[in-house]
Order: structure tokens, then C-alpha cells, then sequence
């Protein structure tokens, strides 16, 4: 569950319940000035605190989620996130033009896993090889790679290891591709499936509309 969005949709409530807690108190209850204000805090932020539980159950009832499981995928999904960052800064430190293009892929694919992982926390487990070993190994690669560019002078040794981790990092990212596309894999089976079941209704209907035209194809 987005947490500034959370954040937001409790506020929302609780406003309006501060605001109507202190109006009543004041002018229904005929409760001083202050201890109103006391009150319409106190409401709204009860009301804060209780619409996170409830909100968090209902997030992990549509996604088949035990608290345990959250807990542990939101630890490890907020693991990842520092890891991207990290490596955000380590591919946009590397000065070569010629891989900019597959820098900015690799960091398109790991976001796109994030974010798909932090909106519908169970497609972590799709993406356990991702969080588990590829994204480190990027890193690992892209932190080198970046160390061995900034090299003010190049031997025959550093641009061999240059092109050698280049080559490795072409490799992975078809490795990230493959991450990315497990992940939507149920989305992709599941929308062939209805274009199956579209193409049997429009023949079924077409059938219907047409019976003598087709009964002479046949």
C-alpha cells in the first residue's frame, strides 16, 4: 500500500470528523472553548489511527496476504528501494555516451518491477530472482564499470575489463527483461484468454446473424 497516499485518504476522514467533534462539543454540548478543541483533536486523531489498521486489513484481503507475509515482502521491497537508488546514482555517474541507452533500460526494467511489486505486494514472489540475486548483480557491475571509466588513464587490462563488463551487463539486462516479464506473465496468459473468449463470441455471434452464408461455407 502506497503510504502518502494512505497518508492522504486518513486525513481526508479525519478532518472532517475533527472538525464536526469540536463542533459539537462547543455548541451542542455546551463544553468550553478549549476543552472542545481538546476533544475534536483527540477525535481526529483516534480516527487516524484506527482507519491504518483497517485500511492495511483491507489492502491484504484483496491481495491474499497474511500481515506476516507483508511485513516480509515490505521489508525487502524497502530493501530494494535503497538498492535502486544506489544504483540510480552509480549508472548516471558512468561518463561513456555509448551505453546510455542500455543504462537507462536497466533502470527502467528496475523500476517497473518496484513499482508493479510495491502496488500488488505478491508479485514479489514472481520476482524473487530479481530482489534475491539479478538487481545486486547489476550493481556490483555498474559500480565496477563506473570505477574502471573514471580511470584518468586506461591501461590494455582496464579496457578489456571495460568491455568485458559491458558485454556482462548487455547479458543481464536481457536477465532483467526475463524478471519483468515472469512478473506480468499471469496478466499476459490471462488477456490471451480473453481474446480467446472474445474471438468465440463474435463467431458465435456472427453464426447466429449469418446462418444460411455460413451453412454454404461450410
Amino acid at each position: 500500500m502506497n503510504p502518502i497516499l494512505s497518508l492522504i485518504l486518513r486525513s481526508f476522514v479525519a478532518v472532517p470528523v475533527t472538525i464536526m467533534a469540536g463542533f459539537v462539543s462547543f455548541f451542542f454540548m455546551n463544553i468550553n472553548f478549549l476543552p472542545s478543541i481538546g476533544i475534536a483533536i483527540a477525535a481526529g486523531v483516534l480516527t487516524h489511527l484506527i482507519l491504518g489498521p483497517i485500511m492495511t486489513s483491507t489492502f491484504l484481503k484483496k491481495h491474499q496476504l497474511s500481515w506476516r507475509e507483508y511485513r516480509y515482502i515490505r521489508k525487502n521491497l524497502a530493501d530494494a528501494q535503497k538498492k535502486i537508488r544506489r544504483l540510480n546514482k552509480s549508472l548516471f555517474s558512468i561518463r561513456d555516451l555509448s551505453s546510455v541507452k542500455q543504462r537507462i533500460d536497466i533502470l527502467r526494467i528496475t523500476k517497473k518491477i518496484q513499482k508493479m511489486a510495491l502496488k500488488e505486494p505478491k508479485r514479489f514472489y514472481q520476482a524473487e530472482p530479481f530482489y534475491f540475486s539479478h538487481l545486486d548483480s547489476v550493481i556490483e557491475l555498474t559500480e565496477k564499470y563506473n570505477f574502471l571509466s573514471a580511470q584518468p588513464k586506461k591501461s590494455l587490462e582496464i579496457n578489456q575489463s571495460l568491455i568485458e563488463t559491458r558485454q556482462t551487463l548487455n547479458e543481464l539486462t536481457k536477465v532483467l527483461e526475463e524478471d519483468l516479464y515472469h512478473v506480468v506473465s499471469d496478466d499476459v496468459d490471462h488477456l490471451n484468454f480473453e481474446i480467446d473468449v472474445a474471438k468465440h463470441t463474435i463467431k458465435k455471434q456472427k453464426e447466429a446473424k449469418f446462418p444460411e452464408e455460413n451453412r454454404w461455407l461450410k
